[in-house]
């Protein structure tokens, strides 16, 4: 049984990919302010949510309303991911290939999330 969010797989792999963000977001102009605080704000919200639900689990109801909550906002970060790339198009201020490589990783924690929502239904 998990008794500490740390426990969880999906958790500490939404915070591992903070680094990595913070390095792409460090390298966003300052003109883009509004992106570049979006896309910290949803990244770092999904541990934050997955943290928030796991303490409240004694109510499934709720923990499964925060995970569903965790999995928009890394749902949110792959769009803001995916403007960048746009963006990296015309103004050529982005590591392509870590963009990329985040997109990839926030689809997989988005169904590591998914899946454990699902698990957590039928327990």
């Amino acid at each position: 049984m998990i008794r500490d969010v740390t426990e969880l797989r999906v958790y500490k792999q939404s915070l591992d990919l903070l680094r990595p963000i913070y390095k792409l977001v460090s390298t966003i102009p300052l003109s883009h302010d509004r992106l570049r605080r979006q896309i910290l704000a949803s990244a770092e919200g999904i541990p934050a949510q997955i943290a928030e639900g796991f303490a409240k689990r004694r109510s499934s109801k709720e923990f499964l309303r925060y995970l569903e909550i965790a999995m928009g906002s890394s749902d949110e970060t792959i769009t803001h991911l995916q403007v960048i790339l746009i963006l990296s198009e015309s103004e050529k201020f982005v590591d392509k290939p870590l963009c990329l490589k985040l997109i990839e990783d926030y689809r997989y924690v988005s169904k590591q999330i998914n899946l454990l929502r699902n698990n957590w239904k039928s327990h």
